[in-house]
């Protein structure tokens, strides 16, 4: 089969999966069965090559900032925004943005990649840049200890071929560095005072610090109050006001100047890249805000201890209605016993008005032992949300969510206001 019809036959059935409301990466596992160079051959065209952005946490969000960080130095780029990132779901991206005789209009891509199946692309396709973010303990069941995680992110490190982005303050991560022989390593990392805020897996499980790392780091979140944070970017230091929301993002910022300085070098235009910074939004779900009866609505994703923990530290219940829908699917994880590693004490005082999903029943358990009162229990996340709804009239309502929680509660939401849609 020609390569033109392989593209064709593709978008095909992208076509056909949109229309019937299927997920976003079907049509790539298509083109994967019937072109299984279809990625690699159609990557091969960019001249700035291709950036692998992976880790436990924050994933997504960071790979939307890259990518609006690098256009406003004036680079196209070719990303898999949907979230869905295993290899199917890149070339389900690609199907999206190639003409008909596969030629794809972009100088450079970011590519979002799940830990294990990263470890394989990169095998394939050998990325110029990349970056790693962490590594916490997150759906056990599928990928093992996060020892076996830091391995898969090794790899990924190894197969880079120009400079590869650690984050200075997850031992882990840090420790990739001495597995590497030709690789330009950069760090990005957080001022002694806010390294309390974003433990890694070992300190958050001990309850004690890391350790001071005395490693140089290229960018550096400085200073954090409210929606206003400072960076030192080299030698320089940076104000800005942001539109993201939790500090968690607030530190991937860092993750993603980094990035784009590494990227872009000495031609990096400072003040298109802060003014950029400062109007990404979040990603779909990851603190994406909608409005319901004229009050914002927002939905957080929530898919291990440390990524809960933050969360609700970031966010305040305060005159908030608050919604925890969990499920349990494969995209989750089978295994929610990590449930029990967060502190819902902050809970307490507002209680929460609707908990939901599969695993609804361990959700209100584990509130229960917190003390943290919950009004109504409902299994299906539509009939849940309806009721969570009408229930709360105008007060700002927060929905804490797993992975396909969250889409189920998006989908439910768009039949009653506008949701961004990105598949």
């Amino acid at each position: 089969m020609s390569k033109p019809y392989v593209t064709l036959l593709g978008k095909a059935v992208r076509k056909i999966a949109l229309l019937r409301g299927g997920g976003s990466a079907l049509p790539g596992l298509f083109v994967e069965k019937i072109d299984p160079q279809f990625i690699k051959r159609t990557l091969s065209q960019l001249p700035e090559g291709v950036v692998v952005i992976s880790g436990t946490n924050g994933k997504t969000t960071t790979t939307k900032m890259v990518v609006e960080l690098l256009q406003s130095q004036g680079l196209r780029v070719f990303t898999n925004r949907t979230g869905s990132n295993f290899t199917r779901g890149v070339a389900a991206a690609l199907l999206g943005e190639v003409d008909a005789r596969g030629q794809l209009e972009a100088d450079i891509a970011v590519l979002e990649l799940d830990e294990a199946h990263a470890r394989h692309f990169v095998e394939a396709i050998k990325p110029r840049y990349s970056l790693l973010l962490n590594v916490l303990r997150d759906q056990l069941d599928r990928f093992g200890e996060i020892d076996t995680t830091t391995k898969m992110l090794e790899r990924i490190a190894e197969n880079t071929t120009d400079t590869v982005v650690l984050n200075r303050e997850d031992p882990r991560i840090a420790s990739i560095a001495g597995k590497l022989h030709h690789q330009n390593v950069v760090y990005f990392g957080l001022a002694p005072s806010l390294r309390q805020l974003f433990p890694s897996d070992d300190a958050m499980r001990s309850g004690m610090s890391d350790s001071t790392h005395t490693v140089k780091a290229d960018v550096t979140l400085a200073a954090l109050e409210g929606s206003k944070a400072r960076f030192t970017l080299g030698t320089q230091s940076v104000s800005t006001g942001l539109e993201l929301s939790g500090i968690y993002n607030v530190y991937n910022a860092a993750a993603a100047l980094a990035l784009v300085r590494a990227v872009v070098g000495e031609k990096v235009n400072q003040d298109k890249l802060i003014d950029a910074l400062a109007h990404v939004t979040p990603a779909f779900g990851r603190g994406e805000s909608l409005l319901i009866n004229g009050q914002p609505l927002e939905i957080v994703l929530v898919k291990n201890p440390s990524g809960f923990r933050l969360s609700l530290s970031s966010f305040s219940p305060k005159d908030y209605a608050t919604m925890i829908a969990i499920n349990d699917n494969y995209a989750d994880g089978r295994d929610m016993s990590w449930l029990w590693d967060v502190d819902f004490d902050s809970l307490q005082k507002e209680g929460v008005v609707t908990v939901a999903g599969i695993r609804v029943y361990d959700m209100a358990l584990r509130l229960q032992y917190d003390e943290v009162p919950t009004k109504y229990v409902e299994p299906s996340i539509a009939k849940a949300l309806k009721q969570f709804i009408a229930t709360t009239g105008d007060q700002p309502k927060r929905i804490y969510c797993s992975y396909t929680a969250m889409l189920a509660v998006r989908r439910a939401l768009a039949k009653i206001t506008h949701v961004e849609k990105v598949s």
